[in-house]
């Protein structure tokens, strides 16, 4: 079956948007020393699963580190949709600049956190560069955030003269610029391995990784209890005001349950899960894609939050429907049953 690109992109939305939804909510509940916390420990996982075992996919070895590094920011960043610019300075001094609009905080988002955040993830995924390249020697200097009214993220990577303390892994220089941006010294992934179809799945695994890894993390820094309270409150309202767009997107009519189905069964094809629709009934089979790799307790988690997303869509219809889901996620099919409400 070829690939839905049209309902990939729409999953990738919607997550995207559930990740945003979900960072305000804790930021005007928790304040901006969890979501710093919260920040450094979703990058500092997000940097371990992913950072060294990427190289050779985006065709980064044998360069040298500061420069790899910088390199790295562009290309996995640019698989999922966030435009970064690369600017070479030496073998041991390499610029990224992340572009407006931020995808990190898409649209009004980014008027709703502090920069408690950027300091979270340049402090988990940043700073760490130089430890997971076993290179002592190299650092990160940020010389502008967002949310500070400057020209956005920028900084440089850089390999010092002299090993780096923990501190000094991470620093900042306000007020320096970056070198000229040339459009000819953009990498760009090796094209044999990265066609539109992978890049398409790349784009939307890119926010679904975010919040995978964003419920799991909150959970350490705010408990369980409190985590399924924003996890679900944010994914059923970002389901209930993004399902007319995507509906729309997706050329499916706001009326009957035949309809809803077939909107809950595109949405769960483009995440990669085995769909089956019977009458009134949806199944998927295989085991949900979203939850595998997890821990047990993060998966269940992950899936009471996430269920959400979807109810939220049904309720927001013109004919509202009750959505429920029955069978053990991890261990079953999942059927996934709507009935008209009143």
């Amino acid at each position: 079956m070829s690939l839905d690109r049209t309902a990939v992109e729409a999953a990738a939305k919607l997550h995207h948007a559930y990740f945003l939804g979900l960072q305000l909510m804790v930021s005007t509940r928790e304040g901006e020393e969890v979501m710093g916390d919260w920040m450094f420990r979703l990058f500092r996982r997000q940097h371990l699963d992913k950072f060294l075992s990427s190289f050779s996919k985006l065709g980064l070895e044998g360069l040298p580190d500061a420069v790899a590094c910088a390199q790295y920011h562009v290309l996995s960043n640019g698989v999922g949709g966030v435009a970064v610019e690369y600017m070479y300075e030496s073998d041991t001094k390499a610029w990224v600049r992340f572009r407006y609009p931020r995808w990190m905080y898409a649209g009004p988002t980014i008027c709703g956190v502090t920069d408690a955040v950027s300091k979270g993830f340049l402090r988990g995924w940043y700073a760490h560069n130089g430890v997971s390249l076993e290179n002592p020697r190299l650092g990160y200097v940020c010389v502008s955030e967002d949310m500070t009214g400057e020209f956005g993220l920028c900084g440089y990577f850089k390999e010092f003269d002299h090993d780096l303390s923990d501190d000094e892994r991470l620093t900042f220089a306000k007020g320096e610029l970056p070198p000229p941006f040339v459009a000819e010294d953009q990498p760009k992934p090796p094209a044999a391995q990265w066609d539109e179809e992978r890049l398409a799945k790349a784009n939307r695994n890119y926010a679904v990784e975010y919040i995978r890894n964003g419920i799991s993390t909150l959970t350490e820094v705010i408990g369980e209890e409190k985590t399924l309270e924003y996890g679900r409150l944010a994914a059923r309202l970002i389901g209930a005001q993004y399902y007319a767009e995507l509906a729309e997107t997706l050329a499916i009519e706001d009326a009957g349950i035949a309809s809803a189905v077939e909107y809950l069964a595109k949405l769960f094809s483009a995440m990669g899960d085995t769909v089956e629709a019977e009458g009134d009934n949806l199944v998927t089979r295989g085991g949900l894609r979203i939850l595998r790799g997890l821990e047990e307790g993060s998966a269940r988690t992950l899936f009471a939050c996430w269920t959400e997303l979807w109810a939220g869509a049904m309720s927001s219809r013109r004919e509202m429907i009750d959505l429920t889901a029955s069978g053990d996620p991890l261990n079953e099919p999942v059927i996934w049953s709507l009935t008209n409400r009143g």
